[in-house]
């Protein structure tokens, strides 16, 4: 390492002496070729670089580019929506068991909490009614399809038996929904009959999503209402919706499905998401319209009202003169410039205005043609011989 330091030191300080030493020896007065006479104000005059020097510099071409546009824009990070919900139970009671906590990671259909609950208790008492009755009508049933078989009843005395058996099991079949709204599952109810045990008539109130626990809204020993209690709030964090805020000037360049690139100040990783929906309206205290970016967070970093900065990268592309960013330099009038190849060996100053910056490379609004070769790398080298002409 520090031998390859030492030859680069010593290939910089032998190319100055050489252009320190051709700049010297340039100096005798002589006529000033029609190119220098002509220069125009923002273009000094040639000067050159032995040609053995010139494989230490990079030549480049002045080209057209395809620039998709950026729009840079704050945001404030917010649950997804779209998979973000609350438990909300179906049964009148209070609660008599908390399950989990602010941050705990629930399954779908995972216990979250417990209610006492009189309307389960009837729901029950009301199923197993049902299902007595049908018992007995099946035998009922099948005692007069006895009889009949013996032509000992009337046709219509068992098809009556048959009409009290179907109705017997419409009855189980309601009493069974209504267990399965409330939450009672049917592996619980097989259970119960199998073993002859009552069902337990602690509702379970459970998770309609896979997430995390976001918002807990109540305590133990709350009463609370059927339909109307919110008890928990689920969101899935593995997205999260950015919503930025857009001017009216970028508005024409953004669509939906456009890719947006998000950071914070306080991560060293950048998040990537898709604009999903575009405003329909101005905010009238900002005059933005609002943009709903949808982020991926797979390592659950963003949280709910975090600010962040981002970029979208619209498909509106616009054709510009680019350059690499490295052969930019500033004068002592901090304006900007770059070194043209006139001919082989043969370098100008040329004033240049600046445009947006992509990556690596630089806009150039005027000063520069498409075409015309300018030094890209090793313009320090460029500098000092102009400065010691």
């Amino acid at each position: 390492m520090k031998g390859s330091m030492q030859n680069g030191c010593c290939a910089i300080l032998a190319l100055l002496a050489a252009i320190s030493t051709y700049s010297c020896s340039s100096s005798k007065p002589a006529p000033a070729p029609a190119a220098e006479t002509s220069a125009p104000a923002d273009e000094a005059a040639l000067f050159q670089i032995p040609q053995n020097q010139l494989e230490h510099l990079k030549i480049v071409e002045v080209r057209k580019a395809a620039w998709s546009t950026t729009v840079r824009t704050t945001g404030t990070v917010d649950w997804d929506a779209d998979h973000t919900t609350q438990a909300i139970t179906q049964v009148n009671g209070p609660i008599s068991r908390l399950l989990v906590d602010l941050g705990t990671s629930v399954a779908v259909n995972q216990p979250l909490l417990y209610v006492s609950s009189p309307d389960v208790a009837n729901a029950i008492v009301t199923y197993r009614k049902a299902r007595n009755h049908l018992d007995y009508s099946k035998r009922a049933l099948d005692r007069n399809q006895d009889l009949l078989d013996h032509k000992v009843i009337a046709q219509k005395d068992f098809e009556a038996a048959q009409q009290d058996y179907n109705d017997a099991g419409s009855d189980v079949e309601n009493s069974l929904q209504a267990l399965k709204i409330f939450g009672v599952t049917q592996q619980e109810v097989d259970d119960a009959q199998r073993q002859g045990v009552p069902i337990n008539p602690q509702l379970a109130v459970r998770s309609p999503i896979a997430g995390v626990v976001v918002q807990k809204l109540v305590s133990p020993g709350l009463v609370i209402q059927a339909g109307m209690t919110a008890c928990f709030t689920i969101s899935d964090i593995s997205t999260v919706w950015v919503q930025g805020h857009i001017y009216d000037r970028d508005l024409e360049s953004i669509r939906i499905g456009d890719a947006v690139e998000e950071t914070n100040s306080s991560f060293k990783e950048t998040f990537h998401g898709v604009v999903s929906y575009i405003g329909a309206l101005v905010d009238p205290a900002t005059r933005t319209t609002s943009v709903r970016i949808v982020t991926r967070n797979p390592q659950g970093v963003l949280k709910k009202d975090m600010f962040v900065d981002a970029v979208i990268h619209t498909r509106s592309g616009r054709s510009v003169l680019a350059v690499p960013t490295s052969a930019i330099l500033r004068n002592d009038e901090n304006l900007p410039f770059v070194y043209v190849q006139a001919a082989p060996g043969q370098f100008a100053q040329r004033l240049v205005n600046l445009g947006a910056q992509q990556g690596d490379e630089t806009e150039i609004m005027s000063g520069a043609k498409e075409g015309e070769k300018i030094v890209a790398e090793g313009s320090v080298f460029l500098q000092f011989a102009n400065s010691t002409r």
